[in-house]
């Protein structure tokens, strides 16, 4: 786990242990009793190889997790391409990232791109580049993401979004890993592997005529499959504790966990949002709290009296009504602006407004 050392008045085993070496850190408390001096004529090295080391952390020591990381470990040595299924706000993106750092890639760029938040008439050249004069606009050569990801990986978020005519370039890049440039005539070659995540039925879409089946088949060499929460709930409390640290911290605030009855909600809920509600609760209590412990009523949660049984005590009803709340809850937070909205909600504008329809959710003029 990362942690960034600050200049605080001293250095600890755990801060240094937070650098993912524990040897490393037991040799130098160890030194450190002979020497007081050595932590701060360490520090300007360590804060260097902590942002060094700055990633995402993917935390959690559930059956499901270990499957997870097992798997990330066995995929990321490999070249070919990976298609990341799972429910929104399970950590698509995260997982995708822990490919890449742990591939022979690791050293080169790790390029996202959400294909539902890039405006159609912009799509192609986002992605492939254009050339000077190529467009009205155009006014000098742009490299697309994909030349930029070169010898790096490319996340493809929400790849069912992507218009059938951008598929079907998608597809030549991956057979041929050439790109063409909008209004260019010269293939370009380009050595990039490809990360593609969907929470959409991909199958579903090809049989309606919505998603090439070549490109599908490109695209799921390898599969990686995210567990919703509440198939690792061994892990609530862990993600719980790193999160309220977390967001202490960037509030400086001085919370330090949850009451018991607090905790015991937090357990009985059944995070239909995933790990993206867990994360927006949490901020959202540890701002509201009024002392060190975070009270049931700073996680304003439904009530999960009933196992977080939906009103037709379906599983499935009882996600609809948490995403339907957690969107009016972050719409409130950030009144109403539909950008810091998606922002806070970790989804794109296009898919913000389409659970705004499927709800019903009015959009109110600003």
């Amino acid at each position: 786990m990362y942690v960034e050392i600050v200049d605080e008045p001293s250095l600890t085993k755990e801060m240094i242990a937070s650098l993912g070496n524990d040897a490393l850190a037991n040799f130098i408390m160890e030194q450190a009793r002979h020497d007081p001096s050595l932590l701060e004529r360490l520090r300007p090295a360590l804060k260097r190889l902590a942002r060094a080391g700055e990633q995402p952390t993917m935390i959690g020591d559930s059956p499901a997790m270990k499957r997870l990381l097992a798997a990330i470990a066995k995929i990321a040595v490999t070249n070919a391409p990976v298609l990341i299924t799972g429910e929104s706000g399970t950590g698509k993106e995260l997982a995708a990232v822990s490919i890449h750092q742990r591939s022979l890639r690791a050293a080169g760029p790790f390029v996202p791109i959400n294909c539902a938040a890039l405006p159609k008439h912009l799509i192609a050249s986002e992605l492939f580049g254009h050339e000077k004069g190529a467009f009205t606009g155009a006014d000098q050569r742009r490299i697309g993401r994909l030349q930029a990801a070169d010898r790096g990986t490319v996340f493809l978020d929400e790849i069912g979004d992507l218009p059938l005519d951008l598929q079907a370039h998608l597809l030549r890049f991956l057979q041929e890993h050439t790109i063409d440039r909008v209004g260019g005539v010269q293939p370009i070659k380009v050595d990039v592997r490809v990360v593609a995540a969907t929470n959409m039925a991909l199958r579903k879409a090809v049989a309606e005529g919505r998603f090439r089946e070549d490109l599908y088949f490109r695209l799921n060499v390898l599969t990686l499959t995210m567990p919703p929460l509440r198939e690792r709930a061994e892990d609530v409390d862990q993600l719980t504790a790193y999160f309220i640290a977390k967001f202490a911290r960037e509030a400086d605030k001085g919370v330090l966990g949850l009451t018991p009855e607090a905790t015991r909600l937090v357990r009985r809920y059944p995070w239909p949002g995933n790990v993206r509600e867990l994360i927006a609760t949490i901020r959202r209590a540890v701002v509201m709290a009024d002392d060190t412990l975070i009270t049931p009523a700073d996680l304003d949660l439904a009530a999960a009296d009933g196992e977080g049984s939906g009103s037709d005590g379906s599983l499935g009803s009882a996600r609809r009504g948490a995403d339907e709340t957690l969107i009016r809850r972050a719409l409130a937070g950030n009144r109403h602006n539909i950008t810091r909205t998606a922002e806070h909600l970790g989804v794109s504008r296009m898919t913000l407004y389409r659970l705004l329809e499927k709800y019903g959710i009015p959009v109110r003029p600003r």
